[in-house]
C-alpha cells in the first residue's frame, strides 16, 4: 500500500491531497493540520468524493508514509511581499515537522515558504541523506516562465533554477532564442510578481502548485527518473554549498537520483551566484 502524508491541509495541501486521491497516486493519505476545523472539513470533503482511499489523521502514521509533504505554516498574503519574509514565522513549524518525522525513512517534499531555506532546515534537523529532501517550486516557476515566453513570442524549453522567490533564475539560454538583457529583466520582473496577482485575487495560489506537487509525487512513486527543476541541498554543485537551491534534478523512487550541472551563460551564472548567496544567508538560521 502506497501512503502519502501531508502536514498542513489548507489551500495547497488540501488540493494536493485531492489530486493524489483523484489521480490514484496513492492508497492512503495521512492528513494533519493544527487547525482542527479545516482538518475535519478537508477529510470530510475527500470522503464525500466517494474515492476508495484510506484517510488517517494520526500524526504517528506519518512516519510510515512513502512520501511526506510539508505544507504547514504561515502562507503569503498581499501584505507579505516575498517568500523570504516568512522565514521567522515558519522556522518553529519546520522544527515541529522535523520532530514529527524523527526516524522517517521516506521522501520529504518541502512546500512551505521560504521553501529553499526550509528544505535545507528539514535536512539539517532530520539528519537524513540529502537526496531524500526535495524542495518544490521550480516546476511552477518554469510553467509561469513558459507562459511569459509564449506571450513574448519566444518558443523553446522553459527552465527556472535558483531560489523559489525573488532570486529565481530563468534559463533563456535553454530556449534557443536570442533574448536581450532588457527583455530578460522585463520577463524576470513579471515572474517575480506572478504569484502575487493570484494571491491578491483569490487569497492564495492553489491549482498551479498542487498540480505540480502531484506530478512530483508521481515522478517519485513511478520511479520516472525524469529531470525536473527542484530545490536540492547542494554540496559543490554549481559551486555552491550550505544551501538548498533549484537545480535540474533526476527524480525517482529514491528521491534525487542525481543533479545535472548545465552550462549557464554569463547573465544566468551571475543570477545563480546571487541566488546562492541570498539563500545561504537564510539557511544560516538553521545552523544555530
Amino acid at each position: 500500500m502506497t501512503s502519502l502524508a501531508i502536514l498542513g491541509v489548507g489551500k495547497v495541501g488540501g488540493e494536493t491531497a485531492f489530486l493524489a486521491a483523484a489521480l490514484g497516486l496513492v492508497d492512503e493519505i495521512v492528513a494533519y493540520d493544527v487547525y482542527e476545523p479545516i482538518l475535519r472539513a478537508q477529510v470530510l470533503d475527500l470522503q464525500h468524493t466517494g474515492i476508495d482511499i484510506t484517510i488517517s489523521t494520526d500524526t504517528a502514521a506519518m512516519r510510515d508514509a512513502d512520501i511526506f509533504v510539508f505544507a504547514a505554516g504561515t502562507p503569503r498574503t498581499p501584505v507579505i511581499k516575498t517568500r523570504a519574509d516568512l522565514l521567522e514565522a515558519n522556522i518553529p513549524v519546520a522544527k515541529r515537522c522535523s520532530e514529527l518525522l524523527r526516524g522517517f525513512p521516506g521522501i520529504v517534499i518541502t512546500v512551505t515558504n521560504p521553501m529553499d531555506a526550509n528544505n535545507y532546515g528539514l535536512w539539517k534537523m532530520m539528519g537524513i541523506d540529502r537526496q531524500r529532501c526535495i524542495g518544490f517550486g521550480g516546476q511552477l516557476d518554469s510553467a509561469r516562465f513558459a507562459r511569459f515566453l509564449g506571450e513574448a513570442g519566444v518558443t523553446g524549453l522553459a527552465w527556472v533554477l535558483g531560489e523559489h522567490g525573488e532570486h529565481q533564475v530563468p534559463l533563456f539560454s535553454k530556449t534557443g532564442a536570442d533574448v536581450g538583457l532588457e527583455e530578460r529583466e522585463a520577463i524576470l520582473s513579471r515572474m517575480r510578481g506572478a504569484s502575487m496577482e493570484v494571491i491578491s485575487g483569490k487569497g492564495g495560489t492553489v491549482f498551479g502548485p498542487a498540480y505540480h506537487i502531484a506530478m512530483l509525487i508521481r515522478a517519485v512513486l513511478d520511479d520516472r527518473r525524469e529531470v525536473l527543476p527542484c530545490s536540492c541541498v547542494l554540496d559543490g554543485e554549481y559551486d555552491l554549498t550550505g544551501c538548498s537551491l533549484g537545480v535540474p534534478a533526476r527524480i525517482g523512487r529514491e528521491g534525487i537520483l542525481g543533479i545535472e550541472e548545465w552550462k549557464l551563460d554569463d547573465w544566468e551564472g551571475a543570477k545563480m551566484a546571487e541566488a546562492g548567496a541570498f539563500v545561504r544567508a537564510l539557511c544560516r538560521r538553521f545552523d544555530v
